[in-house]
């Protein structure tokens, strides 16, 4: 079975931009040089699991209706078998070289790269909005040094979802208190983008008019 080629920057690129731990709500000074073709390439997926030089740029989108976050638990089907069992808030994974509206070097078309990727995994049956609020960064395990996470907040109208992947278990909104008591079990990006729940969610909100 040939490789998946996925999409990856140089960790000296990150350095240079800024290297971080945990988010970074500056999407706009990180993301427009992480998509910039002069500075991303394809590389072989299982090369670049085990590559620290490299980081793999994924869409880490949680999706939310009113103040519910959309939780699950990765199945043995999962594609990073290092997540196996974990929870999540996270819907997304790599951008490869099938992607290739990516390039166009606009946020229109990374968005829609976003969303083809969240409804390959997810069937979404409701209206929603799509915002890239913080890059998500975590070297403290081996699975964070190799990735780097763009986090999505996608606001839905209904809470109408179901899975589309088996990797994809015990789907379903969880509110603050719920999320918390599962924190432990939780995938440490998910950790991470709990802790900062309402940061988040603020900075997906549209700005009052004038």
């Amino acid at each position: 079975m040939k490789d998946e080629m996925i999409l990856v920057v140089r960790r000296s690129l990150f350095d240079q931009l800024g290297a971080f731990q945990g988010l970074n709500f500056e999407v706009d000074r990180y993301l427009p040089e992480l998509l910039n073709r002069s500075q991303n390439f394809f590389t072989p997926r299982a090369a670049a699991e085990t590559d620290p030089s490299l980081k793999q740029i994924i869409p880490y989108a949680l999706l939310v209706h009113e103040g519910r976050v959309l939780h699950y638990v990765r199945g043995k089907k999962a594609g990073e078998q290092r997540l196996v069992a974990k929870g999540s808030l996270g819907i997304g994974g790599h951008m490869n070289d099938q992607d290739e509206g990516l390039f166009a070097l606009d946020r229109a078309a990374y968005d829609a790269g976003v969303q083809r990727e969240v409804c390959e995994e997810l069937r979404v049956h409701s209206a929603y909005t799509n915002h890239a609020v913080a890059l998500l960064n975590d070297d403290s395990n081996e699975v964070g040094r190799v990735h780097l996470g763009v986090v999505h907040i996608f606001q839905l109208e209904k809470p109408e979802v179901q899975k589309g992947e088996a990797m994809i278990t015990e789907l379903q909104f969880l509110d603050r208190t719920q999320l918390q008591s599962r924190r432990d079990a939780l995938e440490s990006w998910s950790q991470i983008c709990l802790d900062h729940l309402d940061a988040l969610l603020a900075a997906a909100r549209p700005l009052p008019a004038a």
